[in-house]
């Protein structure tokens, strides 16, 4: 009989496992302690949308050998107990006086020695999701025990995908492309812009995904102000730029990339900057190679839109993807986090148009030991024109 397991079999657990305890032996650590909704996913397939809900903590212990322990509240036991999770403790939460930690007190005691260490991810894009006055009565019981950074631990083992995460994100991506292919039936001059990002979040879920985190874009003449906005009830005038960028998710896993669309007619400003960003993406895509660096991403993505006559935006010019919208590496001049081969990553060059405004165009790609191969079916060379 086949392991239970959810999202994937229980091998690709086991082994990510491996990997975790291997990092965790190359920096002394006796146990690993997740708290994060994208690192307690990763290790077990525990896949919810409860994390949306801040009145429980969840814990998950990966111990130096053997099998990780989930230390959870007990509304949580049937959807673990799908898992290939071995051990699952609980306790009845929310408890306003021990909300779980005597519990997990009581497994990593069981698990570290005395004076042993325990990883836990403290850096960049690190959170730590359990109130600070618990961890603080957590580290107090577990002295002379001590918690030491373990970003680098997890973040090295979750930046490299398997072919089948990969193909999890592939999945998301095609989901994303059938949405934005139904995006010139429902933008047109006179539309409010709110009702345009509904319907695409329609679309979205329409074509597969199982939810949408995220949404966001823009509109404007010759491009938009930001790329996070909320939208409003303005209406699309004709020659304005309509931008749409989606997280969507399927199985746990994001795509994110956008599309620019021209309302009626494209000015030649805006026809100008996506082609600037669309060749420049070209470019860069067939240059990437393990072993640059994320900061030599960045600075190929500015000479190729200074070559092709677009005036650089200032902030990174994309990230890693997977089990979260955004993950690491940045592209940034000062991040210089080596790219390997099976990252998952997002490249999202951006240019200035003028007063103000922006165009940004954003491509997902994993690394192969050969060079880039792409995941969201690439945009359109020239600025598409809808609702004429």
């Amino acid at each position: 009989m086949a392991e239970r397991s959810l999202i994937f079999p229980a091998a690709e657990y086991r082994g990510r496992t491996a990997r975790l305890q291997q990092g965790m032996e190359a920096q002394g650590l006796d146990a690993l302690l997740l708290t994060a909704a994208a690192d307690v996913f990763y290790v077990t397939g525990f896949l919810t949308r409860f994390w949306e809900s801040p009145a429980r903590p969840w814990f998950v212990v990966v111990p130096r050998s053997g099998d990780p322990v989930a230390v959870i509240p007990a509304i949580g036991a049937d959807l673990m107990g799908r898992t290939w999770m071995p051990v699952i403790r609980t306790w009845e939460a929310p408890d306003p006086f021990d909300d779980g930690i005597s519990l997990l007190t009581e497994t990593l005691a069981g698990l570290v020695p005395e004076r042993g260490r325990v990883g836990l991810p403290m850096g960049l894009e690190t959170h730590l999701r359990m109130p600070l006055a618990d961890f603080e009565t957590l580290r107090s019981s577990l002295a002379p025990r001590a918690f030491v950074d373990a970003t680098a631990c997890v973040q090295r083992v979750r930046e490299i995908k398997s072919d089948a995460e990969i193909a999890k994100v592939r999945e998301a991506c095609a989901i994303g492309a059938r949405a934005f292919a139904r995006v010139p039936q429902f933008a047109a001059e006179g539309r409010p812009l709110d009702a345009v990002f509904r319907d695409f979040q329609v679309a979205l879920l329409e074509a597969g995904a199982d939810w949408v985190s995220y949404v966001a874009g823009g509109a404007g003449p010759d491009g938009y102000g930001d790329v996070i906005s909320s939208a409003g009830p303005e209406q699309l005038a004709r020659g304005e730029v309509l931008m749409l960028d989606t997280g969507a998710v399927k199985d746990g896993y994001f795509c994110d990339f956008d599309r620019n669309f021209a309302i009626g007619r494209a000015t030649d400003a805006a026809r100008r900057a996506h082609a600037a960003l669309w060749q420049a993406t070209e470019d860069v895509v067939k240059l990437l190679r393990p072993g640059l660096r994320a900061c030599d991403v960045h600075r190929l993505l500015r000479d190729a839109l200074s070559r092709h006559g677009a005036t650089v935006s200032r902030g990174r010019l994309g990230h890693g993807l997977g089990v979260a919208l955004t993950e690491w590496p940045s592209f940034t001049p000062r991040d210089e986090t080596p790219l390997r081969a099976g990252m998952v990553l997002s490249l999202e060059p951006c240019c200035e148009t003028g007063d103000g405004r922006i165009m940004v165009h954003e491509e997902n790609l994993v690394l192969r030991e050969d060079g880039a191969e792409l995941l969201s079916p690439r945009a359109e060379a020239d600025l598409p024109v809808v609702g004429r």
